[in-house]
């Protein structure tokens, strides 16, 4: 079982240089595709001849397409993309590949994931939630990319390329996708990858500058790297998500207490089921107390 990892560069030569070790030291049969942007920070004076990688330089359309483009050209039956500010745990994809040939029937997997400072310092982690639509829908992706693992299945049955119209949340509307084809996913209680907080994530830019950045604002809010844990001195993610549960519950009430007959459309089926979703998902993530960790024991939580 051969894997095909992905990651889409433009000007990150500092944490490309972590993250292509880090796939290398895997110890399995893998092939890297870097599909760089023209990055013209240095990048490119040892990408392009670095043996660990299949490296490719060309103007794109945004992360988006360059991951596309870096999975049209991908020979694996495992595929994943993994951002330059990523890294995979030791042992990540031994832990992928037998999951996968222990259940053959899976198609997308997601595991667990730590985050770590600009100096490899753990600040929290994530245990990933099973994504539901409705979910997804109103609050954030329960999962992290840098920890998603698919077949080629998605690509040569489903036909489930990134949609390049998404220029920051192409992930989730990607999921969407997934769960309404119906495609098998399996949930792997490992911690597989480390996203690095450098301070200058996608996640952090404000609306107007995605715009600037010719980002546009996407389906909803991206979730931070924290999103489902509580961290020091940050709001409590379930807190935000039980206001919010609060407000589609009190929504939803407002619509059913209205006499019969009156115009209610499509509006109280959603509110019903985001409701009840994001209420659920509040419960949930008060049952993951975060804990702290040094990042050398998280793959053995």
């Amino acid at each position: 079982m051969r894997f095909s990892v992905v990651t889409p560069s433009f000007r990150q030569s500092q944490w490309l240089r972590l993250c292509v070790a880090s796939v290398a030291d895997q110890g399995v049969e893998a092939e890297h595709l870097v599909q760089d942007a023209c990055s013209d920070d240095g990048t490119l004076d040892w990408l392009l001849t670095d043996p660990r990688v299949k490296a490719r330089s060309e103007k794109d359309a945004g992360m988006y397409d360059a991951i596309n483009r870096g999975l049209r050209r991908a020979s694996g039956d495992i595929l994943s993309y993994l951002n330059c500010d990523e890294q995979y745990l030791p042992g990540a994809l031994w832990a992928v590949r037998d999951y996968f040939e222990r259940h053959p029937k899976v198609e997308i997997l997601f595991g667990d994931c730590v985050v770590v400072d600009p100096k490899g310092e753990f600040m929290c982690y994530r245990k990933v939630q099973k994504p539901s639509k409705y979910h997804v829908m109103v609050s954030h992706l329960p999962t992290f990319t840098s920890s998603t693992f698919f077949r080629r299945s998605l690509l040569d049955r489903h036909g489930l390329f990134f949609d390049t119209q998404w220029r920051d949340v192409g992930d989730a509307a990607w999921v969407l996708r997934a769960l309404d084809k119906g495609v098998r996913i399996g949930i792997l209680g490992q911690f597989l990858s480390a996203f690095t907080d450098t301070g200058a994530n996608m996640y952090r830019w404000t609306k107007g500058e995605r715009v600037a950045r010719g980002h546009g604002s996407g389906l909803g809010a991206q979730a931070g790297p924290g999103a489902g844990v509580e961290t020091p001195g940050q709001p409590s993610a379930p807190g935000r998500l039980q206001a919010e549960a609060l407000r589609l519950r009190d929504l939803y009430f407002g619509f059913r207490q209205r006499p019969r007959g009156s115009s209610r459309g499509a509006s109280v089926f959603y509110l019903e089921r985001a409701a009840g979703v994001a209420l659920q998902a509040m419960t949930l993530l008060k049952t993951n107390a975060p804990r702290r960790l040094p990042i050398q024991a998280a793959t053995t939580l």
